[in-house]
């Protein structure tokens, strides 16, 4: 397993620290059996990407061995905004080479420099994602790393501009939805989750990411997870204005 340095990582302030807390813990009360998440969003720029790698490293912080798998073959930009470089200089492979059968999962699976924290890029981009991830390679991907790692987190292409999650949600334990405040409308995030319903994919819950901050007697607030709903999480997830995939 190479190592590789994540060069593009950003201090989290004391609110985007104790909103992630609530998160990881309302997903560590959905069971031990929870192992495996997949994210998903209703379209792009919603800071799905930015909540799967903040989520990994508070995991992380709790000793847990986290691996996050990027899924996105069309057109991530995930590598490119880490500013990922592989510590002895050579190229990284991804997710596609490992699904075409160009390389080996071990190979695929990088080390980095934050400690319990394992990535797998998406590679290069490739005509076929949606095929490719229906093949048996990603589904014994799934499954060595749920014996491997504590939690398996995997970020999709956004279900409302492709069909990738409802494929990968399959081999997932469940999804959370990740939703920009003012982004997508009411009518858009109910189909995602009536298309994670139709394939069958336990959702856990959904986020709600890049709140606007709003003063209170205390000076500016940036919102406050809301408990649970159903069996769901449903928070506010800091203040992040980064676009995102």
């Amino acid at each position: 397993m190479q190592k590789i340095k994540l060069g593009a990582i950003k201090e989290q302030s004391y609110t985007m620290k104790e909103s992630l807390r609530a998160l990881r813990t309302n997903i560590q009360f959905c069971g031990d059996d929870i192992k495996t998440i997949m994210f998903t969003s209703a379209q792009p720029n919603e800071g799905k990407s930015t909540v799967v790698m903040d989520l990994g490293r508070s995991l992380a912080e709790l000793g847990k061995k986290v691996l996050i798998i990027d899924t996105d073959m069309r057109k991530s930009v995930l590598a490119g905004r880490l500013r990922a470089k592989i510590v002895d200089g050579y190229e990284i492979v991804g997710l596609s080479h490992y699904l075409s059968g160009q390389t080996k999962l071990e190979d695929v699976i990088y080390h980095t420099n934050i400690k319990g924290l394992f990535m797998v890029f998406a590679g290069r981009s490739t005509p076929n994602p949606t095929e490719m991830l229906e093949k048996d390679y990603f589904e014994q991907m799934i499954s060595a790393a749920r014996d491997t790692f504590d939690y398996v987190l995997v970020d999709t292409a956004p279900i409302g501009a492709a069909i990738d999650a409802a494929i990968v949600g399959k081999n997932c334990d469940g999804a959370i939805i990740v939703v920009a405040q003012g982004e997508a409308g009411a009518r858009a995030i109910k189909n995602v989750k009536r298309q994670l319903e139709i394939a069958d994919i336990h959702i856990l819950g959904a986020v709600l990411n890049k709140v606007q901050a709003k003063q209170s007697h205390y000076g500016k607030y940036y919102g406050s997870y809301y408990g649970n709903y159903y069996g769901s999480y449903y928070g506010n997830y800091g203040h992040e204005k980064e676009a995102d995939k």
